[in-house]
């Protein structure tokens, strides 16, 4: 039963995503804080369970990520939706996002074995946008205000997102040219 609990963690936090979608759209950012905040404390628990009890599985290796980026596209789509952050910044977020995907199942169908690792710059990128997020429901839930914090947040997910999705397509470039080069 314990090899399933970081199963059953992650399922939960893609479970919160149409929550958070709800709780957004009627403007309770403190509920949606919270909610976050919960989904962050499962995210970190599935992860320690699964590495502390040797109970990781091939299932979980492909749910974390997805249930990660769900809660951050839900969050980042209601948020833009209400103008809480610029739209422009959502497009850059997801069309970042869809390269990478396209882009690896690119390099599979050409390349057997490839393994996804997220970069150094990419793990910045997830870091600023998920800070983005809670700056701004903390913000809008009167928690706290930084005048500048927002603004400056955003700044930071732009650079990082087109830094990482040029990094990523720069890197598969590497990864493809080796492998005509072998087939040559």
């Amino acid at each position: 039963m314990l090899s399933q609990v970081p199963n059953i963690l992650t399922m939960l936090r893609i479970a919160t995503c149409p929550i958070l979608v709800l709780l957004l759209r009627d403007s309770s950012y403190d509920l949606a804080l919270i909610l976050f905040f919960i989904a962050g404390i499962t995210d970190g628990l599935d992860g320690y369970i699964a590495k502390k009890f040797n109970c990781v599985s091939q299932l979980g290796a492909i749910l974390d990520p997805i249930a990660d980026k769900l809660l951050i596209a839900s969050a980042y789509i209601m948020l833009a939706v209400l103008q809480d952050i610029p739209f422009w910044l959502l497009i850059v977020v997801m069309f970042r996002d869809l390269v990478i995907v396209v882009g690896y199942l690119v390099l599979v169908t050409m390349r057997s074995g490839v393994q996804m690792k997220p970069t150094y710059i990419s793990k910045i990128n997830t870091f600023l946008q998920i800070l983005l997020m809670v700056a701004v429901l903390m913000e809008k839930a009167t928690w706290l205000t930084i005048p500048w914090l927002v603004d400056s947040l955003i700044f930071g997910v732009l650079i990082t997102t087109v830094v990482s999705g040029v990094q990523y397509v720069w890197l598969w470039g590497i990864k493809l040219e080796r492998v005509d080069s072998t087939d040559s």
